[in-house]
Protein backbone atom coordinates (compact mmCIF):
# COMPACT_ATOMS: atom_id res chain seq x y z
CA UNK A 1 0.00 0.00 0.00
CA UNK A 2 1.02 3.34 -0.94
CA UNK A 3 0.17 6.68 1.57
CA UNK A 4 -1.33 8.46 -1.36
CA UNK A 5 -3.86 5.91 -1.65
CA UNK A 6 -5.82 6.15 0.96
CA UNK A 7 -8.24 3.21 1.33
CA UNK A 8 -11.77 2.93 0.94
CA UNK A 9 -11.76 1.83 4.90
CA UNK A 10 -9.92 4.92 5.83
CA UNK A 11 -12.13 7.07 4.23
CA UNK A 12 -15.01 5.33 5.93
CA UNK A 13 -13.17 6.20 9.17
CA UNK A 14 -13.29 9.82 8.29
CA UNK A 15 -17.53 10.00 6.72
CA UNK A 16 -18.53 7.46 10.18
CA UNK A 17 -16.67 8.61 13.30
CA UNK A 18 -18.22 12.28 14.09
CA UNK A 19 -19.79 11.22 17.41
CA UNK A 20 -17.13 9.52 19.02
CA UNK A 21 -15.09 10.38 21.98
CA UNK A 22 -11.97 12.34 21.08
CA UNK A 23 -8.57 10.51 21.21
CA UNK A 24 -6.25 9.50 23.32
CA UNK A 25 -3.29 12.28 24.22
CA UNK A 26 -0.29 11.84 25.54
CA UNK A 27 2.75 14.03 25.87
CA UNK A 28 6.74 13.61 25.85
CA UNK A 29 8.30 15.47 29.07
CA UNK A 30 12.08 15.60 29.04
CA UNK A 31 14.83 15.44 31.55
CA UNK A 32 14.30 19.27 33.49
CA UNK A 33 10.74 19.38 33.19
CA UNK A 34 10.52 15.78 34.47
CA UNK A 35 13.17 15.90 37.16
CA UNK A 36 11.43 19.24 38.59
CA UNK A 37 7.51 17.32 38.63
CA UNK A 38 8.87 14.31 40.85
CA UNK A 39 11.14 16.46 42.79
CA UNK A 40 9.23 19.61 43.62
CA UNK A 41 5.41 19.03 45.20
CA UNK A 42 3.99 22.02 43.50
CA UNK A 43 6.06 21.78 39.93
CA UNK A 44 4.26 18.35 40.22
CA UNK A 45 0.45 19.48 41.23
CA UNK A 46 0.88 22.11 38.42
CA UNK A 47 2.03 19.95 35.81
CA UNK A 48 -1.29 17.34 36.90
CA UNK A 49 -3.50 20.34 36.74
CA UNK A 50 -1.77 21.58 33.00
CA UNK A 51 -2.30 17.69 31.95
CA UNK A 52 -6.41 17.54 33.16
CA UNK A 53 -6.58 21.02 31.56
CA UNK A 54 -5.90 20.22 28.48
CA UNK A 55 -7.21 16.55 27.99
CA UNK A 56 -3.93 14.86 27.62
CA UNK A 57 -4.17 11.31 29.38
CA UNK A 58 -0.94 10.22 29.34
CA UNK A 59 2.87 11.35 30.51
CA UNK A 60 6.13 10.06 29.20
CA UNK A 61 8.10 10.53 31.91
CA UNK A 62 11.49 10.77 31.76
CA UNK A 63 12.98 8.34 34.28
CA UNK A 64 16.97 8.07 33.41
CA UNK A 65 19.98 9.61 34.44
CA UNK A 66 20.40 13.75 33.84
CA UNK A 67 22.46 15.66 35.41
CA UNK A 68 24.92 13.27 37.54
CA UNK A 69 21.48 11.69 38.88
CA UNK A 70 19.63 8.58 38.38
CA UNK A 71 16.38 9.41 40.53
CA UNK A 72 14.66 6.61 39.74
CA UNK A 73 17.54 4.35 40.94
CA UNK A 74 18.40 6.51 43.77
CA UNK A 75 15.44 8.05 44.89
CA UNK A 76 12.54 5.84 44.05
CA UNK A 77 10.32 7.48 46.27
CA UNK A 78 10.03 10.20 44.46
CA UNK A 79 8.63 8.82 41.78
CA UNK A 80 6.07 6.85 43.44
CA UNK A 81 4.63 9.49 44.90
CA UNK A 82 4.27 11.63 41.81
CA UNK A 83 3.04 8.62 40.09
CA UNK A 84 0.21 7.74 42.98
CA UNK A 85 -1.14 11.51 42.25
CA UNK A 86 -0.86 10.71 38.41
CA UNK A 87 -3.15 7.71 38.88
CA UNK A 88 -4.90 9.39 41.55
CA UNK A 89 -6.31 11.87 38.93
CA UNK A 90 -6.63 9.45 36.64
CA UNK A 91 -3.61 9.92 35.00
CA UNK A 92 -0.81 7.28 33.05
CA UNK A 93 2.47 7.50 33.34
CA UNK A 94 5.01 5.78 30.87
CA UNK A 95 9.04 5.67 31.73
CA UNK A 96 10.26 7.74 28.89
CA UNK A 97 14.01 6.26 27.94
CA UNK A 98 16.58 7.92 25.80
CA UNK A 99 18.36 11.33 25.76
CA UNK A 100 20.30 13.62 23.37
CA UNK A 101 21.87 14.32 27.04
CA UNK A 102 22.85 10.55 27.18
CA UNK A 103 23.37 10.00 23.36
CA UNK A 104 21.75 7.34 23.52
CA UNK A 105 21.10 7.16 19.30
CA UNK A 106 24.58 5.16 19.96
CA UNK A 107 22.84 2.18 22.42
CA UNK A 108 22.28 0.64 18.98
CA UNK A 109 25.93 0.01 18.70
CA UNK A 110 27.01 -2.97 20.33
CA UNK A 111 29.46 -1.43 22.42
CA UNK A 112 26.79 0.49 24.02
CA UNK A 113 23.44 -2.54 23.92
CA UNK A 114 24.37 -2.98 27.55
CA UNK A 115 23.80 -0.06 28.67
CA UNK A 116 20.43 -0.03 26.99
CA UNK A 117 19.37 -3.15 28.80
CA UNK A 118 20.24 -1.75 32.25
CA UNK A 119 18.13 1.46 30.98
CA UNK A 120 14.72 -0.72 30.44
CA UNK A 121 16.03 -3.05 33.60
CA UNK A 122 15.99 0.02 36.32
CA UNK A 123 12.39 0.34 35.06
CA UNK A 124 11.27 -2.89 35.55
CA UNK A 125 13.31 -3.10 39.08
CA UNK A 126 11.30 -0.01 39.59
CA UNK A 127 8.17 -1.56 38.69
CA UNK A 128 9.15 -4.52 40.76
CA UNK A 129 9.26 -2.92 43.93
CA UNK A 130 6.31 -0.75 44.65
CA UNK A 131 2.55 -0.95 44.96
CA UNK A 132 0.60 -1.06 42.12
CA UNK A 133 -0.70 2.08 41.85
CA UNK A 134 2.92 3.70 42.40
CA UNK A 135 4.28 1.20 39.01
CA UNK A 136 4.76 3.00 35.49
CA UNK A 137 1.98 2.00 32.80
CA UNK A 138 4.21 1.61 30.34
CA UNK A 139 7.86 2.80 28.76
CA UNK A 140 8.24 5.12 25.44
CA UNK A 141 12.10 4.66 23.98
CA UNK A 142 13.72 7.20 22.22
CA UNK A 143 16.95 5.30 20.86
CA UNK A 144 16.90 7.25 16.79
CA UNK A 145 20.27 5.62 15.10
CA UNK A 146 18.90 8.36 11.96
CA UNK A 147 20.98 11.26 14.17
CA UNK A 148 24.32 8.92 14.18
CA UNK A 149 27.08 10.56 12.03
CA UNK A 150 27.72 6.90 9.98
CA UNK A 151 23.87 6.80 9.09
CA UNK A 152 24.57 7.67 5.70
CA UNK A 153 27.03 5.09 4.96
CA UNK A 154 25.56 2.77 7.43
CA UNK A 155 22.03 2.75 7.12
CA UNK A 156 20.65 -0.75 7.08
CA UNK A 157 23.41 -2.13 9.19
CA UNK A 158 22.45 0.53 11.88
CA UNK A 159 18.52 -0.67 11.62
CA UNK A 160 19.28 -3.86 12.11
CA UNK A 161 20.72 -3.33 15.01
CA UNK A 162 17.86 -0.84 16.42
CA UNK A 163 15.77 -4.12 15.71
CA UNK A 164 18.29 -6.25 17.34
CA UNK A 165 17.68 -3.89 20.13
CA UNK A 166 13.98 -4.16 20.38
CA UNK A 167 14.08 -7.37 20.10
CA UNK A 168 16.33 -8.04 23.39
CA UNK A 169 14.53 -5.24 25.22
CA UNK A 170 11.17 -7.08 24.74
CA UNK A 171 13.13 -10.32 25.79
CA UNK A 172 13.86 -8.61 29.18
CA UNK A 173 10.14 -7.25 29.81
CA UNK A 174 9.03 -10.63 29.14
CA UNK A 175 11.24 -12.11 31.39
CA UNK A 176 9.91 -9.77 34.40
CA UNK A 177 6.79 -11.48 33.60
CA UNK A 178 5.36 -7.33 33.68
CA UNK A 179 2.45 -6.28 31.83
CA UNK A 180 3.56 -2.91 30.88
CA UNK A 181 3.65 -1.59 27.56
CA UNK A 182 6.82 -0.91 25.61
CA UNK A 183 7.07 1.19 22.42
CA UNK A 184 9.29 3.38 20.38
CA UNK A 185 9.37 6.70 19.02
CA UNK A 186 10.02 6.31 15.26
CA UNK A 187 9.79 8.50 11.95
CA UNK A 188 7.06 7.99 9.65
CA UNK A 189 9.22 7.45 6.55
CA UNK A 190 11.07 3.84 7.97
CA UNK A 191 7.61 2.75 6.12
CA UNK A 192 9.98 3.28 3.23
CA UNK A 193 13.61 1.64 3.37
CA UNK A 194 12.46 -2.37 2.88
CA UNK A 195 15.00 -4.57 5.25
CA UNK A 196 15.59 -8.42 5.51
CA UNK A 197 15.83 -8.98 9.14
CA UNK A 198 15.72 -12.72 11.11
CA UNK A 199 14.56 -14.58 7.82
CA UNK A 200 11.38 -11.23 6.70
CA UNK A 201 12.23 -8.80 4.16
CA UNK A 202 9.84 -6.14 4.77
CA UNK A 203 9.25 -1.95 5.42
CA UNK A 204 11.37 -1.44 9.17
CA UNK A 205 8.08 -0.02 10.41
CA UNK A 206 6.76 -3.59 10.22
CA UNK A 207 9.37 -4.85 11.36
CA UNK A 208 9.04 -2.61 14.50
CA UNK A 209 5.72 -2.96 14.62
CA UNK A 210 6.00 -6.85 14.81
CA UNK A 211 8.67 -6.54 17.70
CA UNK A 212 6.90 -4.02 20.22
CA UNK A 213 3.61 -3.33 21.65
CA UNK A 214 3.02 -0.22 19.85
CA UNK A 215 4.91 2.31 18.58
CA UNK A 216 4.81 6.36 18.40
CA UNK A 217 4.89 7.94 14.96
CA UNK A 218 6.74 10.84 14.77
CA UNK A 219 4.22 12.15 12.26
CA UNK A 220 5.57 15.43 12.19
CA UNK A 221 4.04 17.84 10.03
CA UNK A 222 1.03 21.05 10.45
CA UNK A 223 -1.82 19.88 9.00
CA UNK A 224 -3.80 16.54 8.19
CA UNK A 225 -4.82 16.30 4.70
CA UNK A 226 -2.68 15.90 1.74
CA UNK A 227 -0.14 13.35 0.15
CA UNK A 228 2.61 14.78 2.85
CA UNK A 229 -0.13 15.41 5.50
CA UNK A 230 -0.41 13.82 8.59
CA UNK A 231 -2.93 10.92 7.77
CA UNK A 232 -1.40 9.94 4.71
CA UNK A 233 2.08 9.57 6.24
CA UNK A 234 0.31 7.60 9.24
CA UNK A 235 -2.07 5.41 6.81
CA UNK A 236 0.41 2.24 6.03
CA UNK A 237 1.84 1.59 9.60
CA UNK A 238 -1.70 2.29 10.96
CA UNK A 239 -2.97 -0.29 8.76
CA UNK A 240 -0.05 -2.73 9.29
CA UNK A 241 -0.63 -2.50 13.38
CA UNK A 242 -4.37 -3.37 12.65
CA UNK A 243 -3.46 -6.55 10.81
CA UNK A 244 -0.87 -7.65 13.84
CA UNK A 245 -3.09 -6.27 16.37
CA UNK A 246 -0.62 -3.25 17.53
CA UNK A 247 -1.09 0.13 18.66
CA UNK A 248 -0.03 3.36 17.07
CA UNK A 249 0.36 6.54 18.51
CA UNK A 250 0.31 9.81 16.42
CA UNK A 251 3.27 12.04 17.51
CA UNK A 252 3.01 15.88 16.23
CA UNK A 253 5.47 18.59 17.05
CA UNK A 254 5.19 21.79 18.77
CA UNK A 255 8.20 22.62 18.84
CA UNK A 256 10.87 25.26 17.08
CA UNK A 257 11.90 23.45 13.91
CA UNK A 258 12.78 23.72 9.97
CA UNK A 259 10.96 23.18 7.87
CA UNK A 260 8.47 25.13 8.57
CA UNK A 261 5.66 21.96 7.81
CA UNK A 262 7.37 19.65 10.76
CA UNK A 263 6.11 21.41 13.46
CA UNK A 264 3.01 23.78 14.77
CA UNK A 265 5.11 26.23 16.53
CA UNK A 266 4.18 29.05 13.92
CA UNK A 267 0.90 28.43 14.27
CA UNK A 268 -2.53 28.81 16.86
CA UNK A 269 -4.31 26.17 18.89
CA UNK A 270 -6.97 26.09 17.42
CA UNK A 271 -5.25 25.07 14.24
CA UNK A 272 -3.99 22.48 16.13
CA UNK A 273 -6.72 21.23 17.47
CA UNK A 274 -8.60 21.19 13.94
CA UNK A 275 -5.82 18.88 12.33
CA UNK A 276 -5.89 16.61 15.07
CA UNK A 277 -9.40 16.60 14.92
CA UNK A 278 -8.93 15.80 11.01
CA UNK A 279 -6.74 13.11 11.72
CA UNK A 280 -8.83 11.61 14.66
CA UNK A 281 -11.48 11.23 12.30
CA UNK A 282 -9.39 9.09 9.85
CA UNK A 283 -8.53 6.86 11.86
CA UNK A 284 -11.15 6.57 14.83
CA UNK A 285 -12.24 3.68 13.61
CA UNK A 286 -8.98 1.68 13.49
CA UNK A 287 -8.82 -0.94 17.04
CA UNK A 288 -4.25 -0.03 15.79
CA UNK A 289 -5.24 3.80 16.78
CA UNK A 290 -3.84 4.62 20.55
CA UNK A 291 -4.40 8.74 20.02
CA UNK A 292 -1.82 11.50 19.51
CA UNK A 293 1.79 12.47 21.29
CA UNK A 294 2.92 15.87 21.80
CA UNK A 295 5.90 16.76 21.92
CA UNK A 296 6.82 18.11 24.00
CA UNK A 297 5.76 19.33 27.49
CA UNK A 298 8.07 22.43 27.84
CA UNK A 299 7.52 23.61 24.19
CA UNK A 300 3.70 23.15 24.43
CA UNK A 301 3.57 25.49 27.59
CA UNK A 302 5.58 28.22 26.09
CA UNK A 303 3.32 28.06 22.89
CA UNK A 304 0.40 28.65 24.57
CA UNK A 305 1.81 31.31 26.48
CA UNK A 306 3.27 33.32 23.34
CA UNK A 307 -0.26 32.56 22.03
CA UNK A 308 -2.16 34.15 24.82
CA UNK A 309 0.92 37.38 25.41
Amino acid sequence: MTRTLLTGAVLLMVLGAQTSPAAERAIWTWEQASYAMVQDRAAGDAAIAFLKSKRIGTLYLYADSFQGQNLVQARPELYRQFIRRLHGKGLRAYALLGSAYLHTEEYVLPERREEALAMVQRVLDYNAAVRPEERFDGVNLDVEPHVLDQWPQQKMQLLAQFLDLGQALMALKRASGQSLLVGPAIPFWLDGITLEWRGSTKPVSEHVIDTYDYVALMDYRDHADGPDGIVSLAVDAMAYAERDHKKVVIGVDISPGEPQKVSFDHLAEADLERELALADKAFRRSPAFAGFALHHFGAYQLWLKRARS
